[in-house]
């Protein structure tokens, strides 16, 4: 049976169809919709797949592996920049190993669609020595989920799945099969306790697999060669790039196509001798061109995002690779002349446009003041016409950034950090600063949802004052307001009395989220209409 599926979505129900216990993440864009589809999946639904979200990327991947650690199958989803949050299990799960099946989804955005920065996924697989799989299209992320399950219980190690945006947000017919029976509860026998003794035994015998892992890449079926007579150009081309060459050259190319890693140096070497010159094609950054000009040598010609034969920068299209490739380019992906930019901006009745002006006309009575803003829909308060913001660095940057810059003397330092972004990594700094008795005023900014990434449920709602209070923030010192216009002259007093006193302060600006108020009320009435 075919369906047509995002490529997030593809992979969501390959892997309900591979025997899925639990998915865990923390929303973030590309990868989001894996986890909302798989939540309203009728199987996952009467199964009871685990599908609840995570309070960040750490937690999901040590829930993740406690689930492996069962025997049971589990899925770990996270944008790039997820990656960094959860390292620390991630990397060492490679040295524990795993029971049941366990696929880390890290989805890569180039060109920076809706992230901070390009990094490569690809390096964190390399880095923590275990299997990557990088799909080429919709129907090859649907297997490679089922194929990543197998390979991961057979050799006892986590899988690094790794798709960029332009897959996961767009469509393609996938066939589909059944779904499989979930693995049974077969807790792990072997110690998992990295003490330095086990540790190093663990880490020799992940060494020891490598081998394993390569030959499964040489054998694997999602890596392929195509010749073309008369061709003296070898075209490296990883996962999703290999579409953009067939669309330029058809089957009048020599390709070796790359969708599992680790690389084979032997494979490489042959079909360098076979071409006089090779260009990498990848979707990021120059991961497969560094390795691959380490194995044929210096005095053979790799070209690539290195050479400058490819941007740099930003993400591959049909158009910059048919001229890496000689070929004019297409005019599909020009800009369309004569048109203004138009920068994004907070929604017309967002709650975070009151907590801006109020803290704009507080503020100016100050001459050296900062606000260290975060990760969230808020960061949209840098740009007009608030200009509010001095920083946004990471989740939950901005409580951190507050105290190290009062520490130094700056007055006021004010933080604004959002509800979904505080619970993720906010806390702590927080208590930092608690215990610091720093001279800060932090607002977190809770429009009760995970609003930039669609509305999902936000992990602290309802607790935050006694979050507060539980860190130590003094009870006089956590205030509540309601970000209307009509509640300004409250709010700006509450703000001056905070800003002056001499130590931690929290105020807590409370508003639902424009967008998900209004999906509410929809449902809501369509409940309604649906009782009659």
């Amino acid at each position: 049976m075919k369906q047509l599926l995002l490529g997030d979505e593809a992979i969501a129900l390959g892997a309900i169809n591979a025997g899925l216990s639990g998915v865990y993440a923390y929303p973030g864009t590309p990868s989001t919709e894996i986890t909302e589809f798989i939540q309203a999946n009728k199987v996952a639904k009467e199964r009871g797949i685990h599908s609840r979200w995570c309070t960040n990327e750490k937690t999901a991947m040590e829930a993740a592996l406690g689930m492996s650690y069962a025997g049971k199958r589990a899925l770990v989803c996270m944008k790039h920049v997820g990656m960094n949050v959860c390292a620390d299990a991630f990397i060492n799960s490679a040295i524990t190993g795993v029971n049941g099946g366990l696929i880390v989804l890290a989805a890569d955005d180039p060109s920076m669609h809706s992230s901070q920065n390009e990094q490569d996924s690809r390096f964190y697989g390399k880095f923590a020595m275990i299997p990557i799989f990088e799909p080429s299209n919709q129907q090859e992320a649907y297997d490679m989920v089922a194929s990543a399950f197998e390979l991961s219980e057979a050799i006892k190690e986590p899988v690094l799945l790794r798709v960029v945006t332009r897959l996961a947000h767009s469509r393609a017919a996938v066939e589909v099969g059944e779904p499989k029976a979930e693995n049974p509860l077969n807790i792990a026998k072997e110690s998992w306790v990295l003490l330095p003794g086990i540790a190093r035994r663990k880490y020799a015998e992940l060494l020891d697999k490598q081998a394993t892992m390569l030959a499964a890449a040489e054998a694997s079926a999602y890596n392929k060669k195509e010749t073309a007579n008369g061709q003296k150009l070898g075209i490296i081309a990883c996962g999703i790039a290999y579409n953009y060459v067939k669309e330029n050259l058809g089957d009048n190319a020599n390709i070796l196509k790359i969708s599992q890693y680790p690389l084979s140096a032997e494979a490489i070497k042959q079909f360098a001798k076979e071409n006089d010159a090779l260009i990498v094609m990848e979707d990021g950054q120059p991961v497969v061109e560094e390795q691959i000009a380490g194995m044929v040598g210096a005095d053979y010609p790799v070209k690539g995002r290195l050479t400058g034969d490819l941007p740099r920068t930003g993400e591959l299209t049909p158009d910059n690779v048919a001229i890496a490739l000689g070929k004019p380019a297409g005019s599909a992906f020009e800009p369309a002349k004569n048109m203004a930019g138009r920068p994004p901006q907070l929604c017309q009745g967002c709650g975070h446009r009151d907590v801006y002006t109020a803290l704009n006309q507080v503020l100016a009575e100050y001459p050296d003041y900062r606000i260290f803003g975060d990760i969230g829909c808020y960061t949209l308060g840098a740009l007009p016409p608030f200009k509010a913001l001095a920083s946004c660095v990471d989740m939950g940057a901005s409580i951190t950034m507050a105290k190290g810059a009062a520490d130094a003397g700056l007055f006021p330092s004010v933080a604004v950090i959002g509800d979904s972004t505080f619970t993720h990594s906010g806390m702590t700094g927080l208590l930092d600063a608690v215990n610091d008795k720093s001279n800060i005023t932090v607002v977190i900014s809770d429009n009760l949802t995970t609003g930039m990434t669609g509305g999902q449920d936000s992990a602290g709602t309802n607790k935050f004052e006694a979050i507060c209070l539980g860190l130590g923030v003094e009870p006089e010192h956590v205030r509540v307001v309601v970000p209307l216009p009509k509640n300004m002259p409250e709010i700006t007093r509450i703000l001056k009395e905070e800003i002056e006193y001499n130590g931690v302060s929290v105020i807590i600006p409370r508003r639902e989220c424009i967008q998900t108020a209004a999906r509410h009320a929809r449902e809501a009435k369509k409940a309604k209409e649906e009782n009659k």
